[in-house]
């Protein structure tokens, strides 16, 4: 399996990668460039959107607008045609520090809109990260204490969360049984401990098998773990620090890859910071919409 470069974005933290089907296109963010990114595949166009904080994660809804994460609250998002953006504030985020920002986020199966937040220095090594859900146009604390959440998806049929940790000092992946009906978490443990493999856990997705596919921040791999929770394949991207991954391509059987531009010498990654595609040989599930 070979990465193909799509598009040397060097982003400084792409993030969030969201296929959608309807227009043959990937959009991400790139967190610190504080842009939203759009890579046509039809005519191998790239367009971008400049937004006001660092935007995290996003979802898209039916009315083609976008649901945020971004540093100080949870944001509609309206793409305008010279580029600009129209920000709606949906709901403001209390942070228990300063200098913390929303981070990893995404819709569960029946489209309600999770994000969790960290403090943006990981050398503080603070646990004052929570998990939140956006729904009914409240944003309620589901889960606290963690340093950096990431990793967020839901199994193909939702009833499956899967949440990781990405400081240095957890790097542990866990499962929920999920109740789909009133979109609450319950029964979490530990379902990949990721100090046994190479990379931090970062961004991951979701195939039609229910497998989960995890970027291995620092070791330049994406790693797929079966329902079990055991590894079945790890793929090389030519860079260091890939960041999260989404299915996409006409059969959603593309893996797309966005990833980090460190700062200081990179002589011996160039890429970093560039958005990939794999063929993976499986298929993804198209992601939830946002229904807010």
């Amino acid at each position: 399996m070979t990465a193909e470069l799509i598009l040397d974005a060097q982003n400084g933290t792409g993030e969030s990668p969201v296929w959608v089907p309807s227009e043959q296109a990937l959009y991400w963010v790139d967190i610190p460039g504080k842009a939203l990114h759009r890579w046509d595949t039809l005519n191998q166009q790239h367009s971008a959107w400049a937004t006001a904080q660092m935007p995290a994660c996003i979802a898209r809804n039916p009315h083609g607008n976008w649901i945020a994460g971004m540093e100080d609250g949870v944001y509609q998002l309206v793409l305008n045609a010279d580029g600009s953006v129209t920000s709606t504030l949906l709901s403001r985020v209390e942070h228990a520090l300063p200098g913390m920002r929303f981070n990893d986020g995404r819709c569960d199966r029946q489209g309600r809109f999770w994000a969790g937040t960290m403090v943006m220095d990981m050398a503080q090594n603070r646990d004052a990260g929570v998990l939140y859900r956006y729904s009914g146009g409240h944003l309620s604390e589901q889960f606290a204490g963690f340093t950096t959440p990431n990793g967020l998806a839901f199994s193909p049929d939702g009833a499956t969360m899967y949440l990781s940790d990405s400081h240095p000092s957890v790097q542990r992946i866990w499962a929920f049984d999920y109740d789909t009906a009133s979109g609450t978490p319950h029964n979490r443990r530990l379902f990949v401990d990721m100090n046994a493999y190479p990379g931090r856990p970062d961004g991951a997705a979701m195939d039609s098998d229910g497998c989960y596919w995890i970027c291995g921040n620092d070791a330049g791999l994406i790693h797929r773990f079966t329902p079990e929770g055991k590894l079945d394949r790890s793929v090389a991207v030519p860079v260091k620090k890939p960041a999260m991954c989404a299915f996409g391509g006409r059969e959603l059987d593309t893996l797309y890859v966005t990833s980090i531009r460190p700062g200081g010498d990179v002589s011996d990654q160039p890429l970093a910071g560039g958005v990939f595609a794999i063929d993976v040989g499986v298929r993804g599930v198209v992601e939830s919409q946002w229904q807010g």
